[in-house]
């Protein structure tokens, strides 16, 4: 192979190091890192590199001829990626959060500069959903991506569950094994994995859906009371993301916990890993399971996308072309929910279709119940305030 990528490098964090780490340890021919740029120069980084604190240094690089681009600034993230296509740069990102607001104009500046942006290490972290969903999946067979998006928060659940863990030392362990982002609040409270939601919405159906319209709730508010409802009912919280087409041809999507059953393909998925379960018309339910959290996952992600460049590959964006019969995305669903609350304020805060359980004592009140994804998401910011956990809860 004749073609050699010489790589200008943002971000050197647990994903950038883990990349650098990576090609050091198993070098993979035609692919170098050439520079690496990061926010402070000064900073010993124990490895012998040419860094530097200017973007400029890469840009104006001749010989860098690749970009991949690791930072958490999702603005700064926007820039150093929409300048690489501009200058027909080909380029890797893993900033979900960038992507999942900015897709759209990425997309443009794709088509204007014919240069190849690719992301998979964005949406799952080793398994490559976002390519299958472009090779695989390329037809209107496809009904529903649903699983587990978020290896950190399902590491904290998995050592609750499984190890009776607390809450907090599950955080601590997460954090302390690099798992969480720099901001744990985008794993905790479902951020991360709507951000993914969105990317995987544009490849599964051809829908772009401003992350502001999709409905998410974490896992922060969870507490002992919510666990052993969980265990009560011999199911486990799970944090579930959901992009669905109706028949009707509306699209729904949200991300939320859930009361998982034993007989979901999910309720297995442990520790760091993702799962990500794929349903059709005619092949019923696709199962992808991999680890979705931490540096070597990643940055084998991160080295697939870039390896793939050196074949030319692309993502077409095939279902963004058929939009005369693409879904139209809606948040008029209704579905049964738990909802752990305080008081008759909580309460007061969403309008219930129906209700199949309740209980109220001093220090622990729940109401499961039918409850609308649009009354949800106008009162999130309310129930979020006041502590309220949610989960949805399946008949199965």
């Amino acid at each position: 192979m004749s073609k050699e990528l010489k790589i200008g490098l943002f971000g050197f964090g647990t994903v950038g190091r883990g990349l650098f780490e990576l090609l050091r340890d198993v070098p993979t021919a035609n692919v170098n890192i050439k520079k690496i740029c990061v926010r402070d120069i000064t900073r010993d980084r124990g490895i012998t590199a040419d860094f530097t604190d200017s973007p400029d240094d890469i840009f104006n690089d001749p010989e860098i001829n690749f970009i991949v681009e690791l930072i958490d600034d999702a603005d700064a993230s926007f820039d150093i990626v929409s300048q690489a296509l501009t200058k027909k740069l080909p380029v890797v990102t893993g900033n979900k959060k960038m992507l999942a607001h900015k897709l759209p104009k990425l997309i443009e500046l794709q088509k204007k500069y014919g240069t190849t942006l690719l992301y998979d290490a964005s949406a799952c972290g080793s398994i490559p959903v976002i390519r299958n969903l472009e090779e695989y999946y390329d037809n209107d067979l496809l009904i529903s991506v649903k699983g587990i998006l978020n290896g950190s928060s399902n590491f904290i659940l998995s050592k609750i569950f499984n190890e009776n863990m607390s809450h907090g030392d599950a955080l601590r362990l997460a954090s302390d094994e690099g798992f969480l982002e720099s901001n744990p609040s985008l794993d905790l409270d479902g951020w991360d994995s709507l951000f993914k939601l969105v990317i995987i919405g544009v490849h599964a159906f051809g829908v772009y859906v401003d992350p502001d319209k999709v409905f998410n709730y974490g896992i922060t508010n969870m507490n002992d009371d919510d666990i052993r409802f969980s265990r009560e009912k011999d199911r486990r919280i799970k944090l579930v993301a959901h992009v669905e087409k109706l028949a009707d041809n509306r699209l729904v999507m949200c991300v939320i916990p859930q009361l998982i059953s034993k007989n979901k393909y999910i309720y297995s998925v442990e520790d760091e890993f993702n799962g990500v379960v794929i349903k059709g018309l005619f092949y019923d339910k696709q199962f992808m399971f991999g680890r979705g959290a931490g540096a070597r996952p990643t940055s084998s992600a991160v080295l697939s996308d870039i390896t793939a460049s050196l074949y030319d590959y692309k993502y077409e964006y095939k279902k963004l072309n058929h939009s005369s019969s693409l879904p139209q995305f809606s948040d008029d669903i209704s579905f049964r929910l738990y909802v752990r609350y305080n008081g008759p304020v909580d309460l007061g805060l969403l309008h219930f279709d129906e209700i199949y359980e309740s209980y109220s004592s001093k220090g622990y009140n729940y109401i499961v119940s039918r409850v609308s994804l649009k009354s949800l998401h106008s009162a999130r910011e309310a129930l979020n305030a006041r502590k309220v956990f949610l989960a949805a809860y399946p008949a199965d």
